[in-house]
């Protein structure tokens, strides 16, 4: 479903919002950095001497001001480079034409951005990329909506990296001072998001940051003050203690994108969102863009707060789960779980899977379990360290482990290559989980295999799961080879 406000039917020419805006809109606030004005609190980059930027970087003066008691100096402007001519040729990337495909080079994309696009063996758009960018790029407000793993990461960042590169500012910009911001739920998907960020940035002179907790909190400054920020891609929590501490300022954001919107609400970062939405230029003077997989009336009330005359594109799935994932439901009794969890894990065409489960006691025990059978098995949960789940993604990642024991907070927007298999040790309580912890299988056209695990404490939640999915889970029992005890 495409939904266009009546206005924007007229033409994209009349219906655009000038990137003129945001440029006034930045030279205004630069000339009243420089102006005499009391009443004025400037914000601040260095509280003390411990905190102030590295003397390496090359800046440059500030303009003079009144002194101020109650105030410090704003992180010192750096000029921007001029960014080099790319020697790639873009007849190399040679996409025919199909019917009913849109292809990226139809968009009339910066050839910095095609040859990131190139590097990734991106070649058709995705339906949410096809729907969305004609009206993104002319820069609409959006509200999209699809399923995990359809693209929709991507269909966000080129929009922002085009506005970016056919808008560069050829004055002096102030550092942690991002043009873009997105914002995320979880650590991981801030990761990814930001991962796939620098791949597509990777033939500009764009600098991507990440902030969220669990890190370091004066290293992530350290690498945000290294060069102006261009795009930051954070969580609600950890943006608002930089907020609170005038170590990021949002009052120059041109595009906002907020991630997994309704997931936020769910855990409760709503509050915390409204006050990063409210410290960023007025909805007239920024594009918003909210993705996610799912919308509720909530987010609808919210998505018009936040937006002005969006855009929204719905596209529904012809099956909520992936055709390519094939699902199974193996009944077993609680004592026969682990037992048939170890034994599909020695199947030969078991190469990389996640096992998740409802709680993080569940998962700690598990991964304990798996790990004295002698499997190399990690461990993801909202207790563990961040750097030792950076770690633990890495090798799962590299193949250095064959297995990863999960809580929901991978469930989400996290795409890596070639999962085999998927296993609900637990059947999950919101239906919706189900869907979501399958889709990091079967992705991108691959074929995946998802297994439950339903004992008698947990079959009850079957009939919801085939109600959202549309269609009856077929439940039988494990093979034979399964229920051996093999130790």
């Amino acid at each position: 479903m495409l939904s266009i406000p009546f206005c924007y039917m007229m033409s994209f020419s009349n219906a655009k919002r000038s990137q003129s805006t945001f440029n006034l809109k930045r030279k205004e606030i630069l000339m009243n950095h420089g102006s005499n004005k009391q009443e004025q609190v400037t914000k601040t980059a260095q509280l003390n001497d411990t905190n102030a930027k590295p003397s390496s970087h090359t800046t440059m003066a500030k303009p003079q001001k009144k002194a101020n008691p109650q105030s410090t100096n704003r992180p010192q402007r750096r000029q921007r480079k001029k960014p080099t001519k790319p020697v790639w040729d873009l007849a190399t990337f040679e996409v025919p034409e199909e019917e009913g495909q849109t292809r990226f080079h139809d968009l009339d994309l910066p050839d910095e951005l095609m040859h990131g696009i190139y590097d990734l063996s991106f070649r058709y758009c995705s339906p949410i990329q096809a729907k969305i960018l004609p009206y993104t790029l002319q820069g609409l407000d959006a509200i999209g909506k699809a399923q995990t793993g359809t693209g929709k990461t991507a269909a966000f960042l080129i929009a922002v990296i085009d506005d970016l590169l056919r808008n560069p500012i050829e004055d002096e910009i102030y550092l942690s001072e991002p043009r873009a911001l997105i914002i995320a739920p979880t650590r991981e998907l801030v990761m990814q998001i930001a991962s796939d960020a620098k791949a597509l940035c990777k033939y500009t002179q764009l600098h991507v940051s990440t902030i969220f907790g669990g890190m370091d909190y004066q290293k992530q400054r350290q690498h945000l003050n290294k060069k102006a920020a261009d795009i930051v891609v954070a969580t609600p929590g950890r943006l608002l203690d930089f907020m609170t501490r005038r170590h990021i300022y949002l009052d120059m954001v041109e595009t906002l994108v907020l991630d997994e919107a309704d997931r936020m609400l769910d855990m409760g970062f709503i509050p915390q969102v409204k006050r990063i939405v409210k410290a960023t230029p007025d909805v007239k003077h920024r594009q918003t863009q909210l993705f996610s997989a799912t919308f509720t009336q909530d987010i609808i009330e919210l998505a018009s707060q936040w937006t002005c005359d969006p855009v929204q594109v719905d596209i529904e799935p012809e099956r909520i789960a992936a055709a390519q994932i094939d699902q199974k439901v193996y009944l077993v009794s609680n004592e026969e779980k682990l037992r048939v969890l170890l034994n599909i894990l020695r199947q030969p065409e078991v190469s990389r899977v996640i096992i998740f489960t409802n709680r993080r006691d569940q998962s700690q025990h598990l991964y304990e379990k798996i790990q004295k059978k002698g499997f190399s098995v990690g461990i993801l949960s909202g207790e563990i360290a961040q750097n030792k789940r950076t770690r633990t993604l890495d090798n799962f990642k590299n193949s250095k482990l064959q297995v990863i024991v999960a809580t929901d907070v991978m469930g989400r927007g996290i795409h890596i290559d070639g999962i085999s298999h998927v296993i609900n040790y637990n059947l999950p309580e919101d239906p919706e989980d189900y869907v979501h912890r399958i889709g990091r299988t079967g992705r991108a056209g691959e074929n995946g295999i998802a297994i439950s695990l339903a004992c008698e404490n947990e079959s009850f939640q079957l009939p919801a799961i085939g109600e959202l999915l549309g269609k009856k889970l077929n439940c039988e029992l494990p093979p034979e080879a399964l229920l051996l005890d093999s130790d």
